[in-house]
């Protein structure tokens, strides 16, 4: 696998694994932020644990390619998921969820290219 693919994979992995762990513990911030586009606690439960999967599937994707690109693509999703709700919901603190996004694209993109 590229460098580039490696790195990028494990900085989603790492940003991933991040914020799902922060919304299975309910830390306040992201609980507010979660609040704001209308997510329930059952919601942000499921939603942490994509985020969770998606890192792991990240990681052992080092190993095996498919899976690393099925993760991506899932981040892609997730994170373009969360862009369009910041935006429906009017709420102007969507800068982390564009940021994933763009590291979602741009690992996905290298991953595709690396194979």
């Amino acid at each position: 696998m590229h460098i580039a693919a490696v790195v990028l994979s494990l900085v989603l992995a790492l940003a991933t694994l991040g914020s799902g762990v922060m919304k299975l513990i309910r830390n306040p911030k992201i609980v507010a932020s979660m609040e704001a586009v209308h997510v329930t606690p059952a919601q942000m439960t499921v939603l942490g644990l994509l985020e969770v999967a998606a890192a792991a599937g990240l990681v052992v994707g080092l190993w095996w390619v498919p899976l690393a690109i099925a993760a991506a693509i899932g981040s892609v999703v997730y994170f373009a998921g969360a862009v369009v709700a910041h935006l429906r919901a009017h709420d102007r603190e969507l800068q982390g969820a564009v940021v994933l996004l763009v590291v979602s694209v741009a690992t996905l993109v290298v991953l595709l290219l690396a194979r």
